[in-house]
């Protein structure tokens, strides 16, 4: 039988600074454990890094990454466009073979354990971790974000972290850290400054207003235009190919056109599409797809007979 395969894709808040990046990355690098992928994003100011390997390896890197954000990113004085509440932003184990949700979930309290006794760093269960209800959502533990989040846990019991606290680290700020399926991260950028089409794709697309199932969408600032930034969190019941016409209907709708759009980390096999109006939207972007580079069941492959030194900034 095969050895059990997790996936890993912490959030860090700090993607401008490629000292930073560069430090989070070899923290990382652990026997077992391939770094597949690191998505990076000035204007969002956040390091998105891919890894997999056997699930004690894949935690403690996760881990030993998160300390090394601590130490490396304020965030009394870190900005950016992109939500975040902890300097290592989000820590989501996904189940690859030989797990399932539940031990992820297991693993998940393991790493905010360690994340505590280790750096002072608290925790919010989220996703399939979650102790709570409300704190299933990540848009739900993330409001206020830092600023907001640590003067909260002062005066709201119920705000306070999961584990660790009830404080946040004092420039850390706290991580939420869970076990969810595999999801995909897609970018819109509209041809406006304007924020307020955004805002409206955003609203038509998402599945909790009457929008496309398992599909989250925040409209955004950056690189000087209006973004709309997507998760697609169940594909078996939206395609990117039925997001990207829905965002096209939309933006259409509100007088708006695209930009340019963005796959941001890696995708599963079964979502992929060849031929599909999403990738020929990718490709007139000037970001043209490579399914070996952007599969996450090719990379992990490829990456078992390979170094890994060439992941950093596509």
């Amino acid at each position: 039988m095969s050895e059990p395969l997790v996936e890993c894709v912490p959030n860090f808040a700090g993607g401008r600074d490629r000292a930073v990046v560069e430090a989070l990355l070899a923290a990382m690098r652990l026997p077992g454990v391939l770094l597949l992928d690191c998505a990076v994003d000035s204007d969002q100011n956040r390091a998105i890094a891919t890894i997999a390997g056997p699930p004690a390896a894949v935690c403690e890197a996760a881990v030993r990454a998160a300390g090394v954000a601590a130490e490396r990113i304020d965030l009394t004085r870190q900005t950016g466009s992109y939500p975040r509440i902890g300097a290592t932003d989000v820590i989501p184990f996904v189940p690859l073979r030989g797990i399932g949700l539940g031990e992820c979930a297991m693993l998940a309290r393991e790493a905010a354990d360690a994340l505590w006794t280790r750096y002072g760093i608290p925790s919010y269960l989220y996703a399939a971790a979650a102790s709570r209800p409300d704190r299933a959502s990540l848009e739900q533990v993330r409001q206020g974000q830092f600023e907001g989040l640590r003067e909260a846990v002062l005066r709201d019991a119920r705000r306070r972290p999961d584990v660790g606290g009830p404080g946040l680290h004092p420039s850390a700020g706290a991580s939420a850290v869970g076990a969810r399926p595999l999801l995909i991260e897609y970018t819109v950028s509209l041809d406006t400054a304007d924020i307020r089409p955004a805002r409206a794709i955003a609203r038509a697309v998402r599945s909790e207003i009457s929008g496309l199932p398992g599909v989250k969408a925040i409209a955004l600032l950056a690189e000087g235009v209006a973004q709309v930034s997507l998760t697609v969190t169940d594909l078996r019941q939206s395609s990117l190919h039925a997001v990207h016409t829905a965002v096209l209907q939309a933006a259409r709708a509100g007088r708006t056109g695209l930009l340019r759009t963005e796959l941001v980390g890696l995708m599963p096999e079964a979502a992929y599409q060849a031929g599909s109006i999403w990738i020929a939207a990718l490709q007139a972007s000037g970001s043209a797809f490579d399914p070996d580079r952007r599969i996450l069941e090719r990379l992990i492959q490829a990456s078992a007979a390979r170094s890994d030194k060439e992941v950093v900034d596509r």
